[in-house]
């Protein structure tokens, strides 16, 4: 496999050579959230992470962060920054991933680290015990063991009775979870490159050898359960829904069996920055998807709820609203300075109805302009903020953010 073709958020990539025509048509097919296409080149949006085409070509999207003109070394921080934001994401699946972890995968492209740490629960969970239950097998054998099967006998040794069809119970690992983490092992066989990964994946591949691999990944999913004898396999299973299912970020889609991982960098954002007002300052108490507030009424029965992505709060009292947007904005000279006129109605909306004296959007910080800017707005004495959180230092950002109050 060729080495990962790597390009940013909204940078143009030419649709060369190096792409089949069954590429470009599987990339023009994507969701329009993901690629764009203007003039004859690629454009990522919104989503972040790897995407492989029909012929194995794959497309590594990097978070846009501002912070270096080396190129390689460009890439390594931004793969470092983007994995420590993924570490707070609200899906599951990253929240273990340690700082040193981080580190080492920085040098990798982001398909085979994204493999070794599935691989890496795997072993985990091997060293830990694969998971058995008892489940009736049929057999006939030459000797007696459980109990008789009489309607198989007779159908199967009615002439040569020197067999017994019988019935038994078997403490087998062939059970529905195991039988989904052999089926992604064999499907990211033709995916690893990396040679300590083709390691690991044998390593971690061979004591599933007598468990058969899932051939109905939706029935197995459907009647798998994690009990409390299981709970070691709740790591790998969320990476599972990541490999498997999530129509969004991952699929083995269509006649080609290919690994994607595509990340929304919106709730990504979001996440990062209400962990880093909860770390970084203690004054507020900070909330996300609250508190809930009815923006009318009608005969007495409240509606059109109200839920801010984030609330700062002392006591029982919203002090200030926030909203985080991954975009890029200050890159025009009008007044708008590039904030959507939806996202100012709302915030004032939200502002007006939890009686807050300022409401802010937070959008990433980037070279084109680095500088926070606040509105007043003419109804009412309430002000946005529009500010600029630098994801490489935040605690610096929550406390400049704070000061800015």
């Amino acid at each position: 496999m060729a080495d990962p073709i790597i390009l940013r958020e909204y940078d143009r990539l030419a649709m060369s050579s190096e792409f089949s025509q069954d590429d470009i048509a599987d990339l023009r097919n994507q969701d329009s959230r993901v690629f764009s296409f203007s003039n004859g080149n690629l454009v990522a949006q919104n989503y972040v992470g790897i995407f492989t085409t029909k012929s194995r070509r794959v497309i590594e999207i990097l978070p846009k962060i501002d912070f270096s003109s080396d190129s390689d070394k460009a890439d390594k921080k931004t793969r470092e920054i983007f994995l420590s934001m993924l570490r707070h994401w609200r899906r599951k699946g990253f929240q273990e991933l340690s700082s040193s972890q981080i580190r080492t995968l920085r040098n990798f492209p982001l398909l085979e680290a994204f493999i070794f740490l599935f691989l890496s629960n795997v072993r985990d969970l091997i060293r830990s015990g694969l998971a058995r239950r008892y489940i009736e097998v049929e057999e006939n054998l030459p000797y007696l063991r459980g109990r008789l099967d009489f309607t198989g006998q007779i159908r199967e040794n009615l002439i040569d009775q020197s067999n017994f069809y019988v019935r038994h119970d078997e403490f087998s690992e062939n059970r529905p979870a195991n039988r989904l983490i052999h089926k992604t092992l064999k499907l990211l066989r033709s995916q690893v490159t990396d040679s300590d990964n083709r390691q690991l994946l044998q390593q971690v591949t061979n004591p599933f050898s007598d468990i058969p691999a899932s051939t109905n990944i939706h029935a197995d999913w459907n009647s798998h359960h994690v009990d409390r004898t299981m709970q070691h396999y709740k790591g790998v299973m969320n990476w599972i829904i990541l490999f498997l299912f999530d129509e969004r970020l991952a699929t083995f889609a269509g006649s080609h069996e290919n690994v994607s991982l595509l990340f929304p960098m919106e709730e990504v954002f979001e996440d990062f920055v209400i962990h880093s007002f909860r770390r970084y300052q203690n004054k507020y108490d900070v909330h996300s998807q609250g508190p809930r507030k009815p923006l009318a009424s009608k005969d007495g029965d409240e509606g059109f709820y109200m839920k801010p992505d984030i609330s700062l709060k002392q006591g029982n009292s919203v002090r200030f609203i926030l909203d985080a947007k991954w975009k890029r904005v200050g890159q025009t000279n009008d007044l708008k300075y590039g904030i959507s006129q939806s996202d100012m109605y709302q915030l004032f909306a939200y502002g007006k109805n939890y009686d807050c004296k300022t409401v802010a959007l937070i959008y990433p910080k980037s070279d084109q302009y680095e500088q926070s800017r606040r509105f007043e707005f003419m109804v009412g004495d309430m002000s946005l903020l529009c500010f600029l959180f630098d994801v490489t230092d935040p605690e610096g950002s929550v406390n400049s953010f704070i000061n800015s109050l």
